[in-house]
């Protein structure tokens, strides 16, 4: 009886690995076809608690954008797989990268700044 839920057990934890090395594949493809857009990109993993992790991207053009995985573990092995450097924390230098337009001030600022009143 303990061979079978063992060998159960080695069944599901082998589909979720194959799930996550899928996911990790998907999601390097979309990071680097954004860096191909953008000349390069870099990258920083945020933990999001138990939705997963967040994948920022900054490219040399200082356009930026974001990929959500399920964990952190699949996002950094996506981010590996791309090939992407990967930053500790979202600040100094790489930071400094990001370029915002008045879309990204007017949705982040809202009324504080002049932007749209956001009324629904």
């Amino acid at each position: 009886m303990a061979e079978t839920a063992e060998a159960e057990t080695q069944r599901v934890d082998g589909r979720r690995a194959a799930r996550a090395e899928r996911t990790a594949a998907r999601l390097a493809k979309q990071i680097g076809a954004f860096a191909k857009a953008h000349g390069g990109a870099e990258g920083q993993v945020a933990y999001l608690g138990q939705m997963g992790a967040r994948i920022v991207l900054v490219g040399e053009d200082g356009g930026w954008g974001d990929l959500v995985a399920p964990s952190y573990e699949v996002a950094e092995s996506a981010a590996r797989k791309s090939g992407i450097t990967l930053h500790e924390s979202f600040d100094g230098e790489f930071a400094a990268k990001v370029r915002t337009g008045p879309y990204e001030w007017s949705r982040m600022a809202g009324i504080q700044v002049g932007g749209p009143s956001n009324a629904a």
